[in-house]
């Protein structure tokens, strides 16, 4: 086996192979022979599956300059080097089925990386600098142990599939919003009881999949026309009939802090905090997709919490996409009420239409 190893690679250095195929070969330390001399300089495309690798050596970068596609899914890697953001080339990161327990910011580095999939490792959070990754566009976090995701993830503007199934989330950070080419969002088997406002505004995001959050009771109303997967949701506590009231609460439960109140078709007067805040936001932007440049507001004294506020409001008026920063009224369509019903049978969730008045409560169609 090592004779045949060694043919192999040294056949590769010879002919400036750009693939090379080492799957299956029962490996427990990285070969020695890709390493020697210059390395293979030319090699583009490393396959390594299924082995035993327990880590990866510092100079990988320096022998192997010129990769775009590594793949090192099913082995036993516990960490990764912080030399491995010395890749500039690299594309494509394949570490699905190992042991991690850890990603090194210098993750960040890999400014080139559009594939990066991590599933079914042993990872507990996700460095903030994976916000870095600007050219991503899909990422695997599925079957960890992650308890939230980076705020900044919203960086990651090329992002269109975003996969982080059977993990321990909470909640969803509302910045995930503003990804406007994000395509697919997949959330399975967590612990969420609710989800953003905005989840579903984009035209671009046409399927989510959050099956089995058995503590979900509402979705947004923006996901009605979307591509669902919502089976087993709202199943912890069951309200199948009676007092549309006691489900709406039911709906409502996992409100971000930030909701100060909720507005009823009897309540005409909005807040003046809420009044405030509107304006500010208005005055400093002019789309409802840019980020608030908080640096060009004039000088004015907020507590931090309420300035992150004005950057990522709660989110827009399914009516009239106003936006909105302390207080909703929220409007209630059963699911089980829609034309849905027949789809998504084991569910006893709901669309919530968030509006920013009593004026669009009233007048907000599901359908309309």
């Amino acid at each position: 086996m090592a004779t045949e190893l060694s043919e192999t690679i040294s056949m590769a250095k010879q002919e400036r192979h750009k693939n090379l195929f080492l799957n299956y070969r029962n490996l427990n330390k990285f070969p020695v022979e890709l390493l020697k001399d210059e390395g293979l300089q030319f090699l583009e495309r490393l396959y390594m599956k299924r082995n035993s690798l327990t880590s990866l050596p510092d100079n990988l970068a320096q022998k192997l300059p010129n990769l775009i596609e590594l793949y090192l899914h099913s082995n036993n890697i516990v960490i990764i080097p912080e030399a491995i953001g010395n890749l500039a080339r690299l594309q494509s990161l394949d570490l699905s089925n190992n042991a991690l327990q850890f990603l090194c910011p210098e993750i960040g580095r890999l400014r080139s990386l559009r594939h990066l999939r991590l599933s079914n490792n042993q990872l507990k959070c996700l460095p903030p600098e994976i916000g870095d990754l600007q050219d991503l566009e899909t990422l695997d976090v599925s079957r960890n142990q992650l308890v939230s995701l980076p705020d900044r993830l919203h960086r990651c503007t090329s992002l269109q599939n975003l996969t982080a199934d059977h993990n321990l989330l909470s909640h969803v950070p509302r910045q995930l919003c503003w990804l406007h080419r994000l395509n697919q969002l997949s959330m399975a088997a967590n612990r969420l009881t609710f989800l953003p406002l905005d989840l579903g505004r984009s035209r671009e995001l046409q399927f989510v999949f959050v099956d089995n959050n058995v503590d979900l009771k509402g979705l947004p109303s923006y996901l009605y026309n979307k591509v669902i997967g919502c089976s087993g949701c709202g199943v912890s506590a069951q309200v199948l009939e009676g007092d549309l009231g006691e489900v709406l609460g039911e709906a409502l439960v996992g409100l971000p802090a930030e909701v100060k109140v909720l507005g009823s078709e009897t309540d005409h007067v909005v807040p003046l905090e809420e009044i405030a805040m509107r304006t500010l936001h208005l005055k400093n932007t002019s789309s409802t997709f840019v980020f608030l440049d908080l640096n060009l507001l004039p000088p004015i004294t907020l507590p931090k919490s309420l300035l992150d506020l004005l950057q990522f409001p709660l989110g827009h008026c399914h009516r009239c996409s106003q936006t909105m920063f302390t207080i909703i009224y929220p409007k209630l369509f059963p699911l089980r009420d829609t034309a849905l019903a027949g789809v998504h049978r084991r569910t006893t969730v709901s669309f919530v239409a968030y509006c920013c008045s009593s004026r669009c409560l009233r007048t907000f169609d599901l359908q309309g």
